[in-house]
């Protein structure tokens, strides 16, 4: 299944990873996972609520061919700043030629019309659109692209300005809460110890040195035998190495310990996937044996003599 959008920042060949996640462009890493999990949640096969076959089926590739790497792209600090360095320009490009955008969608074309709080607008906008972004799949591709027209038209209001920081719908906060919140993100977790020796990992597995990875692996869980990601990780490399069980003890632990982490997530997935096209090469196997064997035993008995 292809997904071909030409609205919007996807109309000037800029994959717009924002849209695709239904949050603002502005949005921290924090927005990002968090909004990453909840459309995740939504289409794994194991959680998607509709029950017809080829929207479930529709609602797996968008996952694994839409969604993660529009996360992969936006939750890593040195992708997710070149890919803001490419939004900057491309809203200084807007801005340079002068003009609107052409844009269909009727969001982006309030935005064009909003007064001189445009950030606020746009937020509002875009709330209301993310809102129920993936709960019809036959509509999700229709409001990325819209989502995208309404970032284009926020980029070329915003002249190349440079991005603000996210505008709270809500008026009014309490302060005391936002306080408590700040207390609470001050004290800084104790740095893992297995962390080093998962990021040599994950560079072995970049360059496809699973063999090596997985003695990196092996070491970080000796130090942390329940790091979620070190058991994704571990198993990863396994299915890599087509050892499929110990990548399904390791992967469905990790399942176990953290089914929300995204790394987790996409091994589950991988997993799920390679289950599938085993059990289903088997199944195959065992009818043509069941084939062959009732075959000779029929021959033996009405053949020709």
């Amino acid at each position: 299944m292809s997904f071909n959008i030409e609205r919007g920042l996807f109309k000037f060949e800029i994959a717009d990873y924002h849209a695709v996640l239904g949050i603002p462009l502005n949005a921290d890493p924090k927005v990002v996972r968090k909004q990453y999990l909840k459309i995740a949640r939504s289409l794994h096969p194991d959680s998607f609520k509709g029950e017809d076959r080829g929207h479930k089926r529709q609602a797996s590739e968008m996952l694994s061919k839409l969604v993660n790497p529009a996360y992969e792209q936006l939750s890593k600090d040195k992708s997710r700043a070149e890919y803001q360095l490419v939004l900057a320009q491309m809203g200084q490009r807007l801005a340079r030629e002068g003009g609107k955008p052409s844009v269909i969608g009727k969001s982006a074309q309030e935005l064009l019309q909003a007064g001189a709080n445009v950030d606020l607008a746009y937020s509002k906008l875009l709330q209301k659109l993310a809102t129920e972004q993936y709960k019809y799949i036959d509509q999700v591709l229709d409001t990325v692209a819209e989502i995208s027209e309404l970032n284009l038209v926020y980029l070329m209001r915003k002249q190349g300005q440079g991005i603000k920081q996210p505008v709270k719908v809500q008026a009014n906060e309490d302060r005391d809460s936002k306080k408590v919140v700040e207390k609470e993100e001050k004290p800084l977790k104790p740095k893992s110890q297995a962390e080093p020796y998962l990021n040599r990992a994950q560079e072995y597995m970049g360059k496809n040195n699973y063999s090596q990875a997985i003695l990196e692996l092996r070491d970080a869980l000796k130090l942390e035998p329940n790091n979620a990601i070190g058991h994704a990780l571990l198993g990863t490399a396994y299915l890599k190495q087509k050892q499929g069980t110990m990548a399904k003890v390791h992967i469905n632990k990790a399942y176990q310990l953290s089914p929300q982490e995204p790394i987790v997530i996409q091994a589950k997935q991988a997993l799920d996937k390679v289950s599938k096209g085993t059990n289903g090469t088997k199944s195959d196997r065992s009818k043509a044996s069941a084939k062959s064997n009732n075959s000779g035993m029929f021959g033996g008995l009405f053949g020709k003599k």
